[in-house]
């Protein structure tokens, strides 16, 4: 929009996305340089307010950023006393022990917390040490200098016309420069997909997977209450139609978060994830852990699971990817959080070098290195064929041949295995409805199961319904042409918040319902979706996911 008129600010770094990548950015760079001039741009709410995580921290980076985080206040308050892994079957269990498990595995040391108050108590030692921090700031898009390289965002625009076009009400926003803007916007980004593709950071990578993981918090019987305890699930329901599985986290004051990942990468149209969800609590062994408690939370969003063939460049002209928005989920441990982290210090130590030597707009090339020969590579590389192995042979093999690839890596540093490929993204995974029985599946009882909507109802999430849908269709005529004669239309069935629906015959998308996770943005088999950040504060409120 070259004819629009707005303000604009400069500062040395520009973060977008106040995780705990941007964060640790924020603190790193005040750390080194307390009168570098530091900016946080944060979409939901306020900080945290987006935040849904596997909740299970490995403090090893927080170590590192701030040795004395216990003194400071940091709600890292439940330290994990037992490991559990069962595989379920339709009504039993069978409990793998944990000596064959490779010792990355163990969670000896790690914490279960809420991410979000992590990120809400990191705000609060950033804003000490200066940074400022903008809630409510959605970045819709990204300013290039005159020799094409990133120079800043823009954020803050309010009041769009339902149509996308600027009205009279419209707050144009403002351009925020920075001599380098990092990107830590989490899953599938809207400016760092802009990015990957300007600058063809993905070229020499493979592509990049995805799962969709759903999340509950319950409040249970303090009977049943076992503080410190994590357990981890593969098998029912999903079987041979999808992989994944399930976590089980009992954190303090009685509440457990129930969460179910779901490899995107799944054939059948008819699968119907958020419903494999509801039916994994009626597991005997499940079901008598949540009878008597009540759930309290919901919320979901994709997960980065190529791991680290699937890593694209991370510096690009003016700028860094950070956490997510980059990739960086170690997939059996189901933990990102320790490594966002680093690599928030790390872009941070790159550019503070850069701006002391005088530099802006650059490729930011020793960031790239130290994330390729540091801890997140240590930590990415020897699982690096789970997810492959998991996706072209099933469950068995990923738990033989990926067990055997850990722990040969974990012992000598060389992965016997070599790389193994993903081949197809998750959208052309999807195969036609007429190759696959659909699938029946039980009405939610509304005492362990619930409908999405009423779910929906509990992510606290809003979206001011005047603006425009921040859902794009490239070709809206494909959904009822082509994904409904040929896939059945899984948007009805992938998308965890009942956005998208069918409606005599129409294809109908409640924006509305959207708790961003990104999920149509990957899955649909027409790559026809497109996820756009809405206006800022618009989304889920997560109290403490």
């Amino acid at each position: 929009m070259a004819d629009i008129e707005r303000e604009s600010m400069e500062y040395d770094v520009v973060i977008v996305g106040a995780g705990p990548a941007g964060l640790s950015a924020a603190i790193r760079l005040k750390q080194l340089d307390a009168d570098l001039d530091v900016v946080v741009l944060e979409k939901g709410s306020e900080v945290g307010a987006h935040i849904l995580s596997g909740a299970v921290l490995d403090p090893c980076a927080l170590n590192e950023l701030m040795p004395d985080w216990k003194g400071k206040g940091a709600p890292l308050n439940t330290l994990v006393k037992e490991d559990n892994f069962l595989i379920l079957g339709e009504a039993g269990k069978a409990r793998i022990p944990n000596f064959p498990m490779p010792p990355l595995m163990n969670n000896h040391g790690n914490y279960i917390v809420s991410m979000g108050n992590v990120c809400r108590w990191m705000a609060e030692q950033a804003e000490e040490l200066g940074v400022e921090i903008f809630p409510g700031m959605a970045c819709s898009e990204l300013v290039f200098g005159d020799s094409g390289e990133v120079k800043g965002v823009v954020a803050g625009v309010f009041g769009l016309e339902a149509d996308g076009s600027y009205g009279e009400g419209t707050e144009p926003g403002m351009e925020l420069y920075g001599k380098y803007v990092f990107l830590s916007e989490g899953v599938r980004g809207s400016l760092s997909k802009e990015v990957i593709n300007k600058y063809d950071l993905a070229k020499d990578v493979d592509v990049q997977k995805y799962g969709l993981g759903m999340k509950e918090i319950w409040e249970i019987d303090p009977a049943k209450h076992s503080e410190g305890t994590v357990t981890h699930t593969m098998g029912w329901p999903l079987g041979s139609n999808a992989g994944g599985g399930s976590f089980i986290y009992h954190l303090e004051n009685n509440q457990v978060y129930v969460g179910f990942v779901v490899h995107l990468n799944y054939k059948n149209p008819h699968l119907f994830p958020y419903m494999e969800f509801q039916r994994f609590k009626h597991h005997p062994e499940i079901a008598k852990l949540l009878e008597g408690g009540k759930r309290v939370a919901y919320g979901a969003r994709a997960i980065t699971e190529g791991g680290w063939q699937s890593l694209p460049k991370t510096c690009f002209p003016g700028g860094a990817l950070l956490g997510c928005s980059a990739g960086m989920v170690n997939v059996p441990r189901i933990k990102g959080n320790h490594n966002a982290m680093y690599s928030g210090m790390h872009a941070a130590e790159a550019a503070f070098a850069a701006i002391k030597d005088g530099r802006s707009g650059d490729e930011l090339q020793s960031y790239d290195d130290m994330v390729r020969n540091g801890p997140i590579a240590a930590d990415l590389k020897p699982v690096r064929n789970v997810k492959a192995i998991w996706s072209k042979f099933g469950l068995v093999a990923s738990l033989m041949l990926g067990g055997f690839d850990m722990w040969v890596a974990n012992l000598t540093g060389w992965n016997p295995l070599g790389t193994w490929k993903h081949g197809k993204n998750d959208a052309q995974a999807t195969e036609a409805a007429d190759k696959h029985a659909p699938i029946d599946y039980p009405k939610p009882d509304g005492k362990l199961s619930f409908d999405r909507l009423t779910n929906v109802s509990f992510s606290m999430t809003n979206h001011e319904e005047s603006q425009p849908a921040h859902l794009k269709l490239t070709d809206a005529s494909i959904p009822m042409s082509v994904n409904m004669p040929k896939f059945a239309e899984p948007a009805q069935r992938y998308c965890p918040a009942g956005v998208y629906e069918v409606v005599d015959n129409d294809f109908v998308i409640n924006f509305q319902n959207c708790v961003h996770c990104k999920t149509c943005d990957i899955k649909d088999p027409s790559e026809n979706i497109t996820w756009t950040t809405p206006q800022g504060g618009d989304g889920p409120n997560y109290p403490n996911m």
